[in-house]
């Protein structure tokens, strides 16, 4: 018992600041539309695309970022893991694709797209070598 109250105390932190990250998109436009936030919708490859596994560890992780999107964005993942022990259920490679088929025609990877509450397109960018603060301040440009 007192080990397992141990590593709960140990991971509490981690707990706390990881990101939430939504993965169905009537989801996520439910809550922007309830908390008046843009969504970020993220489309990665997150075991096989080198950028993208650099966008997550040098920003999505970020304890700036983490802290600041929790405030102003609604988080929408849209993973494509190519390896077999990270498929997704059917039914989420499902959602992924037709958020694909509407957002990233072209299969861009990364790609980060800043949606209004309603999901329209307000920009789109991809991985960028800069800072958390930098990367949150590129991400406003598009929201008006």
């Amino acid at each position: 018992m007192k080990k397992i109250l141990v590593l709960l105390i140990m991971l509490l932190p981690f707990m706390i600041q990881a990101q939430d990250w939504q993965t169905d998109f009537e989801t996520a436009k439910s809550l922007a539309a309830e908390q008046d936030k843009p969504i970020i919708l993220v489309f990665q490859g997150s075991d096989w695309c080198a950028p993208c596994i650099k966008l997550e560890k040098e920003i999505w992780s970020s304890e700036d970022f983490i802290a600041y999107s929790k405030e102003h964005y609604i988080m929408l993942k849209a993973d494509f893991p190519r390896k077999r022990q990270n498929s997704l259920s059917a039914e989420q490679q499902e959602k992924n694709n037709a958020l694909a088929e509407k957002y990233n025609k072209e299969g861009y990877f990364p790609l980060v797209v800043v949606l209004d509450k309603e999901g329209k397109v307000l920009g789109t960018t991809g991985y960028k070598k800069l800072t958390p603060s930098e990367y949150i301040e590129f991400l406003n440009s598009f929201i008006q």
